[in-house]
């Protein structure tokens, strides 16, 4: 079933001679469940497409559908409150709130928005990534690899729809890294979750379901991995 679907999306930055085609036209289908990376070089337009789709910044023209629902006829509230709801992100610097230990910037998504922990739920996500030791640790007691868990884990948390990853292991050496999407594999499996993750390792890219490559903001689907 198809849970992300983009049409003739499109974003411009400048005007004239300094127009620039961040993305140029670029449609794609995602099946829910996968495992899909999006490939390119520095600049191709892959960190723009992943804030389109997660509705973090607007398009110049074309549409954007997650789960059947067009995003950006939303305004911004209801955009927020569906981003919360549907949509997890896990990017490459973290982003865990210093104060706060593992276990609450784990359920924090969820308490802003006034739902209840499935405690069961959390604590089996929190042993799937090998964090039962370290849930009372703050961020700065963590290596980057353990810091990296804790963001997945809480994006995993909210039950979210969709998962997009913006080089989630671009500050982990390569073993880490690894790690990382491995577990990012795992998860999708075992909780059912769409991840999407914006990569330029080819060996990490070969390790999704599917791979999603861009270049010069326009975007083709490749082949399966096996």
């Amino acid at each position: 079933m198809e849970i992300l679907k983009t049409i003739d999306l499109c974003k411009q930055y400048g005007e004239g001679e300094n127009e620039v085609h961040a993305l140029d036209h670029v449609s794609i289908s995602v099946e829910e469940g996968k495992f899909i990376a999006v490939a390119g070089s520095s600049g191709s337009g892959k960190s723009t497409l992943l804030n389109m789709l997660g509705g973090l910044d607007r398009p110049t023209s074309g549409e954007v559908l997650v789960r059947g629902k067009e995003i950006f006829k939303m305004n911004d509230e209801e955009l927020t409150i569906f981003r919360r709801r549907n949509i997890g992100f896990v990017f490459q610097n973290y982003n865990l709130v210093p104060i706060l230990n593992v276990y609450e910037n784990i359920v924090l998504p969820i308490e802003l928005d006034g739902s209840r922990i499935d405690e069961e739920y959390v604590n089996t996500i929190i042993r799937t990534l090998g964090l039962e030791h370290k849930i009372t640790a703050m961020p700065n007691q963590l290596s980057g690899g353990q810091q990296q868990r804790v963001a997945i884990a809480r994006a995993l948390a909210a039950k979210p729809a969709i998962i997009l990853a913006d080089e989630p292991t671009g500050n982990l050496d390569s073993r880490t890294g690894m790690d990382v999407v491995s577990l990012l594999k795992v998860t999708s499996r075992e909780f059912h979750q769409t991840i999407v993750m914006i990569t330029h390792n080819e060996e990490i890219a070969q390790m999704a379901d599917q791979v999603i490559r861009i270049e010069d903001g326009k975007a083709e689907a490749g082949e399966v991995s096996c």
